[in-house]
């Protein structure tokens, strides 16, 4: 049988058989040498590249398909996965982890990225042994600095992360940051749909903007710069700053107000005032702070307990940490701050 332009017609399980098998299969490129993590998302391996000029180490992060009903239906490549393969392909930083491919096999999106031995919630967990002494602030500020130029990266290019922990910073053998899980990232230039249609929870709790907690829908870049901010603490303490209990999301429709995680800030940050944040009252959860007792900023006094003395790393960690989104310093500013011109200024170990 043949179509209209004279060549022959197939059936559509032809198709895709044929299609299939034009497709490279992810066994005939990469050995599997194990597994590395699981979310929600699918499940990432460590491999090798079978090629002989190769040879080098990747992560492959296998999607799950998504899928609708009883039955199983799969219905195509989740938003997540989409989103993430777009802006991978078009981002190339030293600090953001490199994408190599993207195969399909088997209905699964799986993405080659460089591989990182290391990521700094491994890290911080290494050094939280009683054993062990804290990390060095020459480590610190270098890890600080390459996450900063990363991230200024991004942003420079329009895009927020949105989901900035100590899981999603890997860092190389040789001690290089990589900015990796971009699957939450978005466009904040001209985006198609406001922010806050698409994703109404986003950023791990404790790392979460108090503009995100007060439920602000039209948030900015800032939410990265107060991830970093809680990053920089905990890489110096090894704990969270801001260890709060997650209400839990009972239906999607609606977003729970997070009482617990807001009290944490609070009580080291004070309670926020118009005078300290002229717009918070615009903020749809603004009538629940009444229920808040005000109380007085100790992050100074806090700080000199810690081990790193520095007084600029006082003022940046302040500044990033800074209540009103439009006060909070950007990432191209801190990578230009005083505390990066102290000794031991940043650099690779």
């Amino acid at each position: 049988m043949e179509n209209p332009n004279g060549l022959p017609s197939m059936s559509m399980t032809e198709y895709k058989t044929k299609r299939d098998s034009c497709r490279q299969k992810i066994a005939s490129k990469y050995d599997i040498l194990g597994f590395i993590s699981s979310g929600t998302y699918g499940r990432v391996y460590k491999a090798k590249s079978k090629n002989k000029n190769d040879g080098k180490e990747y992560a492959i992060k296998k999607f799950k398909p998504d899928k609708e009903g009883e039955a199983a239906t799969y219905v195509g490549i989740s938003q997540s996965a989409c989103r993430e393969i777009a802006l991978c392909r078009e981002l190339h930083h030293e600090n953001i982890v490199g994408l190599q491919e993207v195969l399909l096999e088997d209905k699964s999106i799986h993405m080659v990225f460089e591989y990182a031995e290391h990521d700094l919630l491994q890290i911080i967990g290494f050094h939280s042994h009683p054993e062990r002494k804290f990390m060095s602030e020459y480590t610190i500020k270098s890890f600080l600095w390459q996450l900063l130029n990363g991230v200024a990266y991004l942003h420079a290019n329009w895009v927020m992360h949105r989901d900035l922990k100590p899981a999603n910073i890997l860092v190389t053998a040789n001690g290089v940051v990589k900015v990796g899980d971009l699957g939450l990232a978005r466009l904040f230039y001209k985006p198609l749909q406001p922010l806050f249609n698409g994703d109404k929870v986003v950023v791990t709790i404790w790392y979460r903007a108090p503009e995100l907690l007060l439920g602000s829908r039209h948030y900015t870049k800032a939410i990265d710069i107060w991830a970093i901010g809680c990053i920089f603490a905990e890489l110096i303490t090894l704990r969270p700053i801001f260890k709060g209990e997650e209400a839990k999301v009972e239906n999607k429709k609606t977003v729970p107000f997070q009482k617990n995680q807001l009290q944490k800030i609070f009580d080291i940050l004070g309670l926020p005032t118009k005078e300290r944040w002229p717009t918070i009252d615009q903020q749809p959860e603004y009538p629940n702070l009444s229920s808040f007792r005000s109380t007085p900023n100790v992050l100074r006094s806090m700080y000199q307990s810690w081990q790193i003395k520095s007084e600029q790393g006082c003022n940046l960690l302040a500044a990033m940490l800074e209540y009103d989104p439009l006060k909070r310093i950007t990432a191209e500013e801190a990578l230009n701050h005083p505390y990066f011109q102290e000794d031991p200024k940043p650099g690779l170990e």
